[in-house]
C-alpha cells in the first residue's frame, strides 16, 4: 500500500499542469506591489498643504450658484479626497525619511503655516473641482505667495495648475475649453500614462534609468519615458516664464515643469508621484491599482534631496 501511494505520487501526478498566463486585463493583481526602500535621508521638515475645498467660506459665487442645495454633500466630498490625497503625501515622507516632521495645513493659511512651522519644503496636494469654484481672494493670496516664496515647492495634479495660474498660465480642458464650457464629460488622463522626459539633465531625474535604483525600469531605458499614475481633466495652456518644461505627453503637453531661479526652486508634475506609496486596504473600490510608480517614488526622494540643498 504504501509502495502503491509512492509510485502514484512521483510517476502519476494528478495535479493538472501551470495554465497559460492570463492576457490583460485578467492578468491584474488587485494589490499594490512595493519594492524594498532604503531611507536615505536623514531627517527633513515638510509642510504638506490641502489645496481641497473645506466650506462654504472657501467657495466662489459661481460654486455657490451651480451647486446649490448640493453644496454639503459636493463639500463632503472635497473633504474625503483632501484626507486620501494628504495621507499619501505622508507616506511618502515617512518612507523616504529616517526622521520626518510634518504638518497640514490649508491652502488658505499656507503663508502664516509657512512661518510657524518653518518647513524645508512645501507639497501642495492635487484638487478637486474647477478653480473658479474657489473664492478668488484665496487664489490671489496664494499668488503673493508662491511668487515671492524661496522655500522649495513640489506641486502635485491640481497643485500644479495653481502654480501654473498664479504665474500666468491659463487652465484649460485637455481639448482646450474654458473650464465652464464643458464641466462635464471632460476627456481625462487617468490610471498609468507613459510621460517623455524633455530635459534629462534635471537633476530631478537622477537615479531614473539606473537598474540599481529598483526595479521596473526598464521601460525608461529608451525614449526617456516615465510611467507615471495620472488623474485629471484639466491643463495649462502654456509653460509660464521663467519656468522650463521638463515632461510632456500627446494629450497633455505640460506635464513637468521646474523654475529654478530667482532664489526659488519650485517643480510641478501634472501627474500623481505620491501615488507610490499608497495603500490599497484602504480603499478598494476607484483607487484599487497595480502599484508599479517606482519613478513616481525616484522623482518625490530627489525633490526632498534638492530642497535640503537648495539656497536663495
Amino acid at each position: 500500500m504504501t509502495q502503491e501511494i509512492r509510485d502514484i505520487s512521483v510517476e502519476d501526478d494528478p495535479r493538472p499542469e501551470a495554465a497559460d498566463p492570463l492576457p490583460f486585463p485578467f492578468n491584474q493583481r488587485a494589490f499594490c506591489r512595493y519594492e524594498p526602500i532604503e531611507k536615505r535621508i536623514e531627517e527633513a521638515r515638510v509642510l504638506v498643504v490641502d489645496n481641497l475645498l473645506r466650506d462654504q467660506g472657501d467657495l466662489s459665487d459661481v460654486a455657490r450658484s451651480q451647486w446649490g442645495e448640493t453644496a454639503a454633500a459636493q463639500l463632503k466630498r472635497e473633504r474625503q479626497i483632501a484626507k486620501m490625497a494628504v495621507e499619501n503625501i505622508i507616506n511618502n515622507v515617512q518612507r523616504l525619511v529616517k526622521s520626518p516632521t510634518t504638518h497640514v495645513t490649508h491652502l488658505s493659511n499656507l503663508a502664516a503655516a509657512v512661518e510657524q512651522f518653518g518647513p524645508d519644503a512645501i507639497v501642495l496636494s492635487g484638487t478637486l473641482r474647477d478653480f473658479d469654484f474657489y473664492k478668488p481672494e484665496t487664489l490671489e493670496t496664494f499668488g503673493h505667495f508662491i511668487r515671492a516664496t524661496t522655500v522649495p515647492v513640489l506641486a502635485i495634479c491640481g497643485g500644479h495648475q495653481l502654480v501654473g495660474l498664479s504665474f500666468g498660465a491659463h487652465v484649460v480642458t485637455l481639448d482646450k475649453l474654458e473650464q465652464y464650457e464643458q464641466r462635464e464629460n471632460r476627456p481625462q488622463e487617468y490610471q498609468y500614462r507613459f510621460i517623455r522626459i524633455t530635459d534629462a539633465s534635471d537633476p530631478i531625474f537622477r537615479g531614473i534609468s539606473d537598474p540599481g535604483s529598483g526595479i521596473w525600469q526598464d521601460y525608461t531605458k529608451q525614449s526617456r519615458i516615465l510611467r507615471v499614475w495620472q488623474n485629471h481633466g484639466l491643463q495649462l495652456d502654456r509653460i509660464p516664464e521663467g519656468f522650463t518644461l521638463l515632461a510632456t505627453s500627446y494629450l497633455c503637453r505640460n506635464q513637468m515643469m521646474v523654475k529654478p531661479s530667482g532664489g526659488q526652486l519650485i517643480y510641478t508634475v501634472q501627474f500623481h508621484l505620491e501615488k507610490s506609496f499608497e495603500d490599497w486596504k484602504k480603499s478598494r473600490t476607484r483607487w484599487e491599482h497595480p502599484n508599479e510608480s517606482r519613478d513616481g517614488r525616484i522623482l518625490f526622494e530627489n525633490f526632498l534631496y534638492l530642497a535640503l540643498t537648495h539656497t536663495a
